[in-house]
């Protein structure tokens, strides 16, 4: 009888932490295909769309570009939770490969998947980028500011993706979630946020228009 009753605890306990796996593959931010409410891209209806792009980073550039710093100044003015956790760092990935942050053109805004209502935040934050205008442009407001990369939660954006994918420092190579993963490495006190060229420049519309 104990044997059996052990048993059951036991596989009890397995599909408690299988379900945790579940969870954890499956927990990311849907992209909406319906406007959001007061989504600062619809105040630029009239203003050339940008382009949506992708610039890669080379080298660093030893300092934070002024589009990261109105991007901070933006989130601390109309987000109602978060923090800056720092920008610029020389990370390098080869001769001429390194991270957004190396040249200055990505933020750390500190939200902690673990805490419910930051959870809620950073999807708030995460879908009013990722939304159409009422036009119906995609990833409307993230095309206005030059936001060309979101990494939350183990799950990765990149400019003109129509879903997130899952990222590579949480899974392996079949999609299966690592054990013992870095809470940072995997993004889950912060998001970041990754400027293009031009909006780490303050030369897309949101920046040239003033649209808060």
């Amino acid at each position: 009888m104990f044997q059996r009753s052990f048993a059951a605890a036991v596989v009890a306990v397995v599909l408690v932490v299988a379900g945790t796996a579940v969870a954890f593959a499956a927990r990311v931010v849907p992209i909406p295909t319906q406007p959001v409410a007061r989504n600062p891209a619809d105040r630029l209806n009239d203003v050339e769309m940008d382009d949506i792009r992708y610039d890669s980073a080379t080298h660093c550039s030893g300092k934070v570009s002024k589009g990261v710093r109105a991007l901070v100044g933006w989130l601390q003015d109309t987000r109602p939770r978060g923090e800056d956790w720092g920008s610029y760092r020389c990370e390098k990935w080869g001769k001429h490969s390194a991270s957004l942050h190396a040249e200055g053109r990505a933020e750390d805004w500190h939200l902690n998947v673990h805490d419910s209502a930051d959870r809620k935040e950073a999807t708030k934050l995460i879908q009013l980028l990722l939304a159409p205008d009422k036009r119906g442009r995609p990833q409307a407001l993230a095309a206005r500011m030059g936001v060309e990369e979101i990494i939350w939660d183990c799950h990765y954006w990149s400019a003109g993706s129509a879903e997130f994918r899952k990222y590579s420092v949480c899974f392996d190579d079949r999609g299966r979630p690592r054990k013992h993963v870095d809470e940072t490495a995997a993004h889950k006190n912060h998001i970041h946020l990754g400027l293009t060229k031009a909006g780490a420049a303050l030369k897309t519309s949101f920046w040239r228009h003033h649209a808060s």
